[in-house]
């Protein structure tokens, strides 16, 4: 690797601030953008910052321009739909500009949450029960499922379409949350049996060798049953609302021989999911020890603070270092491919011809 690269930190639009879009000044320091950009000018790269934007052929001409090194993806939506996260990647896998993260696949196989369920389900990955209810379709349940259940847009991430009304307790207020949520997000739902239970979050770095990083939870204070006891878009987004319900993050104290069991069944479904260089899995582990799989997220927070930080932060890796390692992770990966793709070429091309003079 270069010690000093060109890089093009990739944002949603909507990120860039109009006074301000090289992320310079102080007052932006709370984004995730600010602390990656702010992170890889420290350690000595060129960093420009652009924002993905509906004109395709425009953000196609300005990568062009740029022609950066590494492509540090931080989008998370196109226009607005989270389902086209993965046409971003797929476009700078066609222009073959390496990038960090997931890849299209990835991004396809964990932004949907029935098609991740039912992959995992497949590998005979413990995930809770389900049924997919699209949009202007009667609601019809499996008589496996029972409730309580929690009603979810299906392709949403960050908590986004989650609150304490997500959970139903009877059919009427499935019906009314299912309809709240297709006319809020024009999706389809999916609603999955409640799981009690401890909420773990467990974040992995690399790709053949992966490092799963110290695991952390969502601790709840739910006595009486009167708090809140799923992690809402509020419990997640909101110091005070957290604050008011006693609500805390922090790492999870569990034994070894369970620790070894999640981490062994976490770097599963990264790799089911096809994750790359860095990735999250959200987690409910049950008092019996049952351990259910919420959610996969292919590009989780990067903000310095937030838990792939902070667990990295656990084991000795400042921030720095982790932006750093996935750098250099991303690189050796495309690397990797390139070294590939010219032996097969190699190996493919036609012997020549026998001399016959």
């Amino acid at each position: 690797m270069k010690k000093k690269l060109n890089i093009t930190v990739l944002v949603d639009i909507a990120e860039i601030p109009p006074e301000d879009p090289d992320f310079m000044a102080a007052d932006h320091q709370q984004s995730t953008e600010y602390h990656v950009i702010e992170t890889l000018r420290n350690l000595g790269h060129n960093v420009s910052a652009l924002g993905s934007m509906d004109n395709i052929e425009e953000t196609i001409i300005k990568l062009k321009e740029q022609n950066p090194d590494l492509v540090f993806n931080l989008t998370e939506h196109l226009g607005g739909d989270r389902k086209f996260d993965k046409n971003i990647a797929a476009l700078l896998e066609m222009l073959e500009m390496p990038f960090t993260g997931a890849g299209s696949t990835g991004l396809l196989l964990s932004r949907d949450k029935r098609l991740c369920k039912e992959l995992l389900s497949l590998h005979r990955i413990r995930v809770p029960r389900f049924v997919s209810l699209p949009l202007n379709k009667t609601i019809s349940l499996p008589k496996k499922l029972t409730f309580p259940l929690v009603v979810k847009p299906a392709f949403e991430d960050s908590s986004e379409g989650i609150s304490n009304a997500s959970i139903v307790w009877k059919e009427d207020a499935l019906k009314e949350r299912v309809k709240f949520v297709h006319e809020r997000w024009k999706q389809a739902v999916i609603a999955e049996e409640y799981i009690e239970g401890q909420e773990l979050y467990v974040s992995i770095l690399g790709n053949k060798r992966l490092c799963v990083l110290p695991i952390r939870e969502c601790f709840f204070n739910i006595e009486d049953n009167k708090g809140p006891c799923l992690a809402t878009y509020r419990v997640k987004w909101n110091a005070k609302y957290r604050e008011k319900w006693d609500i805390k993050f922090g790492f999870a104290e569990l034994e070894t021989p369970l620790i070894k069991k999640l981490e062994r069944i976490c770097k599963k479904v990264y790799k089911v999911l096809q994750l790359r260089d860095y990735g999250r899995i959200d987690i409910r582990l049950t008092s019996d020890k049952k351990i259910y799989i919420l959610e996969a997220n292919s590009n989780p927070d990067l903000a310095y603070g937030e838990e792939v930080a902070e667990s990295a932060d656990k084991c000795g890796i400042s921030y720095e270092n982790l932006i750093k390692r996935i750098v250099n992770i991303a690189l050796r990966r495309f690397a990797v491919k390139k070294t590939s793709r010219s032996i097969s070429a190699a190996d493919s091309s036609p012997e020549p011809a026998p001399d016959i003079s």
